[in-house]
Protein backbone atom coordinates (compact mmCIF):
# COMPACT_ATOMS: atom_id res chain seq x y z
CA UNK A 1 0.00 0.00 0.00
CA UNK A 2 1.40 3.54 -1.31
CA UNK A 3 0.61 6.47 1.25
CA UNK A 4 0.94 9.98 0.05
CA UNK A 5 1.60 12.61 2.02
CA UNK A 6 -0.40 15.60 0.76
CA UNK A 7 1.47 18.06 -1.17
CA UNK A 8 0.44 21.07 1.31
CA UNK A 9 1.65 19.24 4.33
CA UNK A 10 4.93 18.40 2.68
CA UNK A 11 5.49 21.94 1.89
CA UNK A 12 4.78 23.11 5.14
CA UNK A 13 6.43 20.71 7.35
CA UNK A 14 9.76 21.90 5.83
CA UNK A 15 9.53 24.93 8.03
CA UNK A 16 8.80 22.81 11.53
CA UNK A 17 12.52 22.29 12.11
CA UNK A 18 14.03 25.39 11.63
CA UNK A 19 11.34 27.17 13.89
CA UNK A 20 11.87 24.38 16.34
CA UNK A 21 15.30 24.26 16.59
CA UNK A 22 15.64 28.45 17.09
CA UNK A 23 13.96 27.41 19.75
CA UNK A 24 15.94 25.19 21.07
CA UNK A 25 18.56 27.32 20.15
CA UNK A 26 16.95 30.62 22.51
CA UNK A 27 16.95 27.45 25.02
CA UNK A 28 20.68 26.50 24.86
CA UNK A 29 21.52 30.02 25.42
CA UNK A 30 19.43 30.44 28.61
CA UNK A 31 21.03 27.04 29.94
CA UNK A 32 24.07 28.52 29.45
CA UNK A 33 23.23 31.67 31.06
CA UNK A 34 21.99 29.24 34.03
CA UNK A 35 25.80 27.29 33.88
CA UNK A 36 27.07 30.80 34.12
CA UNK A 37 25.34 31.57 37.16
CA UNK A 38 25.54 28.11 38.74
CA UNK A 39 29.84 29.14 38.69
CA UNK A 40 29.28 32.43 40.10
CA UNK A 41 27.54 30.70 42.92
CA UNK A 42 30.21 28.39 43.82
CA UNK A 43 32.30 31.07 43.87
CA UNK A 44 30.55 33.52 45.72
CA UNK A 45 30.70 33.70 49.84
CA UNK A 46 28.69 34.70 52.79
CA UNK A 47 25.20 36.33 51.60
CA UNK A 48 26.06 36.83 48.14
CA UNK A 49 26.50 32.87 47.79
CA UNK A 50 23.09 32.29 49.41
CA UNK A 51 21.30 34.65 47.46
CA UNK A 52 22.37 33.17 44.93
CA UNK A 53 21.54 29.07 46.07
CA UNK A 54 17.99 30.72 46.37
CA UNK A 55 17.82 30.97 42.74
CA UNK A 56 18.15 27.04 42.14
CA UNK A 57 20.14 27.61 38.76
CA UNK A 58 21.97 24.19 39.25
CA UNK A 59 18.52 22.05 39.48
CA UNK A 60 17.09 24.56 36.46
CA UNK A 61 20.12 24.27 34.40
CA UNK A 62 19.76 20.45 34.76
CA UNK A 63 16.27 20.02 33.95
CA UNK A 64 16.46 22.42 31.00
CA UNK A 65 19.88 20.42 29.80
CA UNK A 66 17.88 17.14 30.36
CA UNK A 67 15.11 19.05 28.02
CA UNK A 68 17.78 20.35 25.63
CA UNK A 69 19.23 16.42 25.10
CA UNK A 70 15.82 14.82 24.34
CA UNK A 71 14.26 18.06 22.24
CA UNK A 72 17.50 17.80 19.99
CA UNK A 73 17.53 14.39 19.01
CA UNK A 74 14.25 14.77 18.52
CA UNK A 75 14.42 17.81 16.71
CA UNK A 76 17.34 16.89 14.28
CA UNK A 77 15.52 13.30 13.22
CA UNK A 78 12.67 15.10 12.39
CA UNK A 79 14.56 17.08 10.59
CA UNK A 80 16.15 14.61 8.63
CA UNK A 81 12.78 13.02 8.48
CA UNK A 82 10.85 15.60 6.48
CA UNK A 83 14.17 15.97 4.46
CA UNK A 84 14.11 12.22 2.93
CA UNK A 85 10.21 12.39 3.20
CA UNK A 86 10.28 15.87 0.78
CA UNK A 87 13.20 14.63 -1.29
CA UNK A 88 13.02 10.83 -1.43
CA UNK A 89 17.17 11.52 0.41
CA UNK A 90 19.13 13.69 2.73
CA UNK A 91 21.80 15.87 1.84
CA UNK A 92 25.08 15.02 2.43
CA UNK A 93 26.89 18.41 3.41
CA UNK A 94 27.85 20.69 5.96
CA UNK A 95 24.40 21.20 7.94
CA UNK A 96 23.98 17.13 8.21
CA UNK A 97 27.21 16.36 9.33
CA UNK A 98 27.03 19.68 11.94
CA UNK A 99 23.60 18.37 13.26
CA UNK A 100 24.56 14.98 14.03
CA UNK A 101 27.98 16.03 15.69
CA UNK A 102 26.04 18.08 17.66
CA UNK A 103 23.67 15.61 18.88
CA UNK A 104 26.70 13.53 20.20
CA UNK A 105 28.15 17.01 21.87
CA UNK A 106 25.51 17.30 23.89
CA UNK A 107 24.82 13.52 24.72
CA UNK A 108 28.59 13.56 25.90
CA UNK A 109 28.18 16.82 27.54
CA UNK A 110 25.00 14.72 29.64
CA UNK A 111 26.85 11.70 30.12
CA UNK A 112 29.34 13.71 32.60
CA UNK A 113 26.66 15.12 35.21
CA UNK A 114 27.24 11.93 37.36
CA UNK A 115 31.26 13.39 37.43
CA UNK A 116 29.92 16.53 37.55
CA UNK A 117 27.82 15.78 40.55
CA UNK A 118 30.57 14.15 42.50
CA UNK A 119 32.78 17.10 42.46
CA UNK A 120 35.48 16.08 39.57
CA UNK A 121 36.77 19.08 38.02
CA UNK A 122 38.04 17.64 34.32
CA UNK A 123 34.04 16.59 33.88
CA UNK A 124 33.00 19.97 34.29
CA UNK A 125 36.15 21.80 32.24
CA UNK A 126 35.19 19.19 29.74
CA UNK A 127 30.95 19.70 30.00
CA UNK A 128 31.59 23.33 29.66
CA UNK A 129 34.19 22.97 27.01
CA UNK A 130 31.61 21.15 24.94
CA UNK A 131 28.92 23.17 25.62
CA UNK A 132 31.01 26.01 24.28
CA UNK A 133 31.41 24.33 21.19
CA UNK A 134 28.41 22.90 20.97
CA UNK A 135 26.32 26.44 21.48
CA UNK A 136 29.25 27.81 18.51
CA UNK A 137 28.13 24.82 16.10
CA UNK A 138 24.42 25.95 17.13
CA UNK A 139 24.76 29.23 15.67
CA UNK A 140 26.46 27.96 12.70
CA UNK A 141 23.43 25.76 12.10
CA UNK A 142 21.00 28.84 12.41
CA UNK A 143 22.77 30.89 9.82
CA UNK A 144 23.09 27.62 6.98
CA UNK A 145 19.81 26.46 8.25
CA UNK A 146 18.80 29.72 7.03
CA UNK A 147 19.80 29.90 3.65
CA UNK A 148 18.55 25.90 3.44
CA UNK A 149 14.87 28.00 4.10
CA UNK A 150 15.61 30.49 1.79
CA UNK A 151 16.17 28.07 -1.31
CA UNK A 152 13.02 26.29 -0.02
CA UNK A 153 11.36 29.22 -0.02
CA UNK A 154 12.04 30.42 -3.05
CA UNK A 155 11.34 26.78 -5.04
CA UNK A 156 7.55 27.26 -3.63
Amino acid sequence: MNFAIPESVKVWSQFIHPIFMWVLLALAIYSFYLGLKIQQARNADGDAKKELIKGRYNVRHYQIGSLLLGFMVIGSLAGMGVTYLNNGKLFFGPHLLAGLGMMGLIATSASLSPFMQKGNMWARYTHVSLNIVLLGLFAWQGVTGMQIVQRIISKM
